[in-house]
């Protein structure tokens, strides 16, 4: 554990701190696109937050190699490698998109093609187990045509999902941590070294979010991009190619007693077939409504628009902020409530809690403009806009008047041809430090 935990900070280290220079580079290279109608945030930002993932996974693995007890992983497995050409292929085709803009049936093309350089390496399905007939080997035109479309999914899933500032790095670092217990389960409880691949890289990709999302919650520094987002859904879907179909289930010697109790007890032997399908549960019904909804209108599946949940979460009234928090719970309830039930499917209060939780989701969906006050002792511990005392009348005009002369002094520095720099990453600028702060508009509707 110590080791993968090693593994975690060094591949967050490296992600955090690449980021901030990452940043910088892709305003230099220009890669900071117009707002778009779809686009929630308001001003320009800079995208190729990917660079910096990349270099954390590459980091991750590199000190793996070198610990005791995992550099026998890449000894005795083709995996790591594996994951490194696919990761540095689909990368490389993000960053072209977030530079140049290329067509989705090229990235398309070049996400297949990603999954079939895993594949080559052996990172592939070799069985399924499916409830009531057991582990069923597949032919390899099988396993690597189920594998390819888990990848392209999984990749696709996660890049639709990704709208929010913070939204994606998030959900995924939620289901890599739930599916980090669960490949290190099976690995240590039950002695399988198949387990050590999917183990490792979902601690890589815990580190690759972790170290990048003090950049991008909200307002976002930085977007990851398709460069960081059809990476982090590549090792995510590598992760669980690994655990499904490199895993054998007899290997964990449950068949044993009548029949009820066996059915019972293979439960963790069909999680691996369904966990991937519960991390994955809500950027892939994000996807599934987003291809109905688009071809229904006639338009392309591929076609951009403003219907995805996080955007109707913040039409029903609930902030950037809330609607980020509310993502992330229904991602960690099924993943984590998959997780709880392979340990212990037997009981009640499993179930139990996960209605409970499910109710309190709905109430928190219902309830889009409450905000929470904490109690006076609590206060100076709070954001100011969850504390109860509000700003006097008497300081209403004054502010108001600052930001009017602040405004009249820009416009006339405008006009005069001799606008006043503004340095990156001062304060009241977001991402967008070479174009410059939100014009502060006085409003025409106040009597002069």
């Amino acid at each position: 554990m110590r080791e993968y935990l090693l593994t975690l900070c060094i591949t967050a280290a490296v992600t955090y701190l690449l980021t901030g220079p990452v940043r910088k580079f892709a305003i230099v290279a220009g890669a900071m696109p117009e707002i778009r109608a779809r686009d929630v945030h308001r001003e320009p930002t800079p995208r190729l937050g990917g660079i910096a993932m990349f270099f954390g996974l590459c980091a991750g693995l590199l000190v793996a190699d070198h610990l005791t007890n995992l550099s026998t992983l890449f000894e005795n497995s083709n995996e790591p490698r594996a994951l490194l050409s696919g990761a540095a292929l689909i990368w490389l085709i993000g960053v072209l998109d977030d530079k140049f803009e290329i067509d989705a049936l090229i990235k398309l093309g070049g996400q297949m093609i990603a999954a079939g350089v895993m594949v080559m390496q052996g990172l592939t399905i070799l069985w399924l187990p499916i409830p009531g007939v057991g582990s069923v080997a597949l032919t390899q035109w099988q396993g690597t045509l189920l594998t390819v479309a888990l990848v392209v999914i999984t990749i696709n899933a996660v890049n639709f999902v990704d709208g929010l500032d913070g939204l994606a790095a998030g959900m995924v670092c939620i289901a890599a941590a739930a599916f980090f217990l669960y490949a290190y389960r099976i690995w240590y409880s039950y002695g399988i070294e198949a387990a050590a691949p999917a183990t490792l890289f979902a601690a890589i990709l815990m580190g690759m979010c972790l170290g990048f999302l003090p950049h991008n919650m909200h307002p976002a520094r930085i977007f990851m991009g398709d460069s960081g987002s059809m990476l982090i859904g590549l090792v995510l879907a590598a992760g669980a190619i690994s655990v499904t179909g490199q895993v054998d289930p007899d290997a964990l010697k449950l068949f044993a007693g009548s029949e009820k109790e066996a059915v019972h007890q293979t439960v963790p032997v069909y999680i691996p077939l369904l966990l991937p399908l519960t991390i994955i549960a809500v950027p892939a019904a994000d996807l599934i409504l987003a291809i109905v909804r688009r071809t229904w209108r006639g338009q392309s599946p591929f076609a951009a628009d403003r219907g995805h949940l996080h955007h109707r979460l913040l039409e029903i009234g609930h902030s950037h902020s809330r609607a980020v928090l509310i993502m992330y719970f229904w991602s960690a309830l099924i993943a984590f409530g998959a997780l709880t039930y392979s340990v212990n499917s037997a009981s009640m209060w499993i179930v139990l809690s996960v209605v409970i939780l499910s109710t309190i989701g709905l109430v928190l969906l219902l309830l889009p403009r409450f905000t929470p006050r904490a109690p006076r002792w609590a206060e100076a511990f709070v954001p100011p806009r969850y504390r109860r005392g509000r700003a006097s009348a008497a300081d209403a005009p004054e502010t108001a008047d600052a930001a009017d002369t602040q405004a009249l002094e820009g416009l006339r520095e405008a006009a005069s041809g001799d606008p006043t720099p503004v340095a990156a990453g001062v304060s009241g600028v977001n991402g967008a430090s070479a174009v410059g702060p939100r014009a502060r508009l006085a409003d025409r509707s106040r009597p002069r």
